[in-house]
């Protein structure tokens, strides 16, 4: 829980940042699995988890943004 508390501090460049870098983490991380040199397996799941959590935060910003505009738009007419 914590994770999306500091998720959730984060600004949008910040967090596209962050997904880039943990989707490059995971494409690394599944290279090394096939290769067989991983040495940390649990990695693999937490690294997954960290690209759906950061992915959900913007989707939660997407759709909060997607509704002040249509509320702002009721308003207005």
């Amino acid at each position: 829980m914590a994770r999306n508390k500091t998720l959730a501090d984060l600004g949008d460049i910040d967090l596209y940042e962050r997904l880039s870098e943990a989707k490059e983490e995971l494409f690394n991380l599944r290279f090394q699995l096939l290769t067989g040199q991983l040495e940390n397996h649990s990695r693999l799941g937490q690294v997954k988890k960290d690209v759906a959590r950061i992915q959900t935060e913007l989707r939660t910003r997407e759709i909060d943004s997607a509704e002040e505009i249509e509320i702002n738009e009721e308003v207005v007419e």
